[in-house]
């Protein structure tokens, strides 16, 4: 389980071949799910503090999407799926 922190635009002090994995934590919130698309785009659905769930998109470290507030886990995949993030 690795510990990983952004400065809202990638993450600092890793490698350019690391990506975040289930159980792993990114910005103090817990990973509980990973996925790529066709682009080689990284989703990463991460649990808040107050429960929701949000998603981060990144092109290798770099941090290109972000959208927080979903109910579940699920309502996230699905909306990572439909190109809605």
């Amino acid at each position: 389980m690795a510990i990983y922190h952004s400065d809202g635009k990638k993450l600092i002090n890793v490698e350019f071949d690391v990506t975040p994995s289930c159980g792993d934590t990114v910005d103090s919130m817990r990973v509980l799910s990973t996925d790529y698309n066709a682009n080689q785009e990284y989703a990463v659905f991460l649990l808040e503090p107050n429960t929701r769930v949000c998603c981060y998109i990144f092109d290798e470290i770099f941090i290109i999407g972000k959208e927080s507030g979903f109910e579940s886990l699920n309502d996230a995949i699905k909306a990572w799926n439909n190109n809605e993030i």
